[in-house]
């Protein structure tokens, strides 16, 4: 999602600045996943790319199909 790209391509330089606080002063949501994401990516050269929902690309619609059954497992859907 864009979410995710902008988070972590510009949002998570001052989120970490403010000790993880957004611009409403608040503790950002999914911290530990942003953190976590930070970590992992740390070392890795990323060419984060946002692909539009449901358009027919076959790998994002396997994606989707993965996510949701993974969280009908855990009744979230």
């Amino acid at each position: 999602s864009k979410y995710v790209i902008n988070g972590i391509e510009i949002w998570i330089v001052n989120w970490k600045k403010s000790n993880w606080k957004g611009s409403n002063r608040k503790e950002i949501k999914n911290k530990d996943l942003w953190i976590q994401l930070d970590n992992l990516s740390q070392n890795l050269k990323i060419n984060w790319k946002w692909v539009k929902g449901h358009s027919g690309d076959v790998n994002n619609e396997e994606v989707d199909q993965l996510a949701r059954g993974e969280a009908e497992k855990l009744n979230i859907v």
